[in-house]
């Protein structure tokens, strides 16, 4: 049976039970069909007829975005609320791919407990695999993504992603981050497919990948597109902070990928906390209405960024201009994760005393009801539990295997000491990041900042080493380097930062490694063997001045689950191919370096060796 048919018959009986509710348990099926709930009309049809049912509470109702701790299914039935979501690391309790589907079934429900028994959407940032659930695949973070050049196998992991997240009901996905980050200062660097604007247009396939080729179709998830705009190019790279350019170059940095985006057919596009030349993107009309909705002609809704709007006038605490601001600058659903109640309030006064237009909201409300119907959610409402074993399944491990392999970049190898041969002898290996599922996946993994150590199941660097060894070949590992000697035919040092993820990952003052990776390294070079690098990191670091000690350099990305790709670099099974999607700094004063601005770089956007 194919996954399409099997949804429509295992949510069969939702809307007939809401029919029930709406209309009595004895009228004919064919009187019990209000036309917004006939899916045979239009979706413009169905969305007019449905907007012409709805009260002002109802509209305001589907604007609002609150977060699953501070919004119980009730909350939901009373206030109409449009949307819930997951902020990161927010999980139902056991965390696990049927915990959050139980959880979710539970907040539709009550949103289809209202008179009009409109479904809700949930939000997540899925941003390299269903990363807020435990057991799900994590794919390499996008810039080990950029490095592989293969908008094919991107579209294959959006695919992937989004079967694993409609197995916990989830719809909405918040990605792709299509930044252009132009300073690797930026915490949110690793986000980001490249530096320069045809890297991450290239992979909005991955956007295809999430929605399908139409929304509705099997494991159909809604796509964000985030966030708009400029966010890679603030000022020495400053999380939320200015981008400083002219509007000629606004455009031709970092509009293409939105540009792409909405060719696509993305039905979300996320707000930039970011301002542009001083003033904060949540507010910019021109950008959002002039720009995103007119000139680019996107007809999907625009979403806020959590509290983003509390932004707009830098003072805490959202104000009702605040409100107004951006409504007015064509912002339709707003994610307030707490402060939810207080919103509908406060945008309820705007609205009943003009400063807000009820033309605005019917314009709000026609594009967020338009991805509802065209997602099916009026249809199958409910979590298509067929999918919920494909979450971290071994299909989708082996496709995050592949995308490691095809990330990794080979930056240096003296004398071709890689790849490293199979059978024969001891090989030594160090480094924290060597045998830490957490510190390989990097942020946004579980929590929202990532953390250290088996925070969910994968495969480390060092296990994929050890699989890939014959059994005549013997790897010891100390995190230190302790107990290396000269018997050893070479030391594979995994080293590189550890998670972090937008704010906390900003890094102004030194982009090098720290005391306890240098000591490692120091320990095996005096050993007297090849020292080979695996550098596990979010974005290029300043290795310039050890890199004559070492014969290899690989960089590795922040890989996610599967490190068995990595070691398939390292023993030859795969050929690298990975160019680097960002250029690679001499010195930490060079930044911000980019490709075409004439400074000398240690490694050149587009570089990489093979075997």
């Amino acid at each position: 049976m194919n996954h399409t048919l099997r949804r429509r018959l295992s949510r069969a009986a939702v809307p007939l039970l809401l029919l029930t509710v709406l209309i009595g348990p004895t009228a004919p099926a064919s009187a019990a069909v209000l036309p917004y709930q006939d899916p045979s009309l239009p979706v413009p049809t169905r969305v007019a007829d449905l907007l012409s049912r709805m009260s002002l509470d109802e509209k305001l109702g589907q604007m609002t975005q609150a977060e699953r701790a501070s919004a119980t299914p009730a909350d939901v039935t009373a206030y109409r609320l449009g949307s819930i979501l997951s902020g990161g690391g927010s999980a139902p309790s056991p965390n696990t791919a049927a915990s959050w589907a139980d959880m979710y079934d539970n907040l539709q429900r009550a949103a289809l407990a209202t008179p009009l028994a409109i479904p809700m959407v949930y939000g997540v940032d899925a941003v390299h695999g269903h990363n807020n659930v435990v057991g799900a695949t994590i794919f390499p973070h996008n810039i080990g993504l950029g490095a592989t050049g293969d908008p094919a196998l991107v579209q294959q992991i959006g695919r992937a992603v989004a079967e694993e997240v409609s197995g916990t009901g989830v719809d909405w996905d918040f990605a792709p981050c299509l930044c252009v980050a132009r300073d690797d200062r930026w915490g949110r660097t690793y986000e980001s497919f490249g530096e320069t604007p045809d890297i991450p247009a290239a992979m909005t396939t991955i956007i295809t990948g999430l929605q399908g080729t139409a929304l509705g179709g099997p494991a159909s998830v809604l796509a964000t597109a985030k966030h708009y705009i400029g966010d890679g190019g603030t000022t020495v790279g400053d999380d939320q902070g200015d981008t400083q350019l002219t509007e000629a170059q606004l455009r031709s940095v970092h509009l293409p990928p939105f540009q792409a985006a909405v060719s696509r057919g993305v039905g979300s596009v996320m707000i930039s906390y970011s301002s542009w030349n001083g003033v904060k993107l949540h507010g910019n009309r021109y950008l959002i209405t002039d720009v995103l909705k007119g000139e680019l002609g996107f007809s999907g809704f625009v979403v806020s960024d959590w509290n983003g709007i509390d932004q707009i006038d830098g003072q805490s605490g959202f104000t009702a201009a605040e409100v107004t601001a951006s409504i007015n600058a064509g912002i339709d659903m707003v994610m307030v994760p707490t402060a939810w109640k207080t919103f509908l309030t406060t945008l309820k006064a705007e609205v009943q005393n003009g400063r807000i237009t009820l033309a605005r909201v019917d314009d709000a409300n026609r594009r967020i009801l338009t991805k509802k119907f065209e997602l099916g959610l009026f249809e199958r409402p409910l979590t298509d539990r067929s999918y919920t074993p494909t979450v971290g399944g071994t299909t989708h491990r082996a496709l995050a295997r592949q995308a490691v392999s095809r990330s990794q970049v080979l930056l240096k190898n003296a004398g071709g000491v890689l790849p490293l041969a199979r059978d024969g002898g001891k090989i030594f290996v160090a480094g924290r990041s060597a045998d830490n599922i957490g510190y390989q996946s990097g942020g946004w993994t579980v929590s929202w900042q990532g953390g250290s150590g088996a925070i969910t199941p994968g495969t480390t660097i060092l296990q994929g080493i050890r699989a890939a060894v014959g059994s005549g070949t013997t790897v010891t590992y100390n995190q230190r380097g302790t107990g290396i000697d000269g018997s050893y035919r070479a030391a594979i040092a995994v080293v590189g930062e550890t998670p972090y993820a937008e704010g906390q990952g900003d890094r102004t003052t030194s982009m090098g490694l720290d005391r306890d990776d240098l000591r490692t390294l120091d320990t095996l070079r005096k050993a007297g063997v090849p020292v080979i690098v695996v550098l596990v990191s979010g974005r290029p670091l300043d290795v310039a001045a050890q890199l004559p000690n070492w014969n290899a350099l690989l960089a590795a990305w922040l890989p996610g689950t599967e490190g068995a790709g990595v070691a398939d670099v390292l023993f030859g099974a795969v050929a690298p191919t990975g160019k680097t999607p960002m250029t690679w700094m001499t010195s930490l004063s060079q930044q911000p370096i980019n490709a075409g601005d004439g400074k000398t770089p240690l490694f050149p956007q587009g570089f990489g060796l093979t075997y």
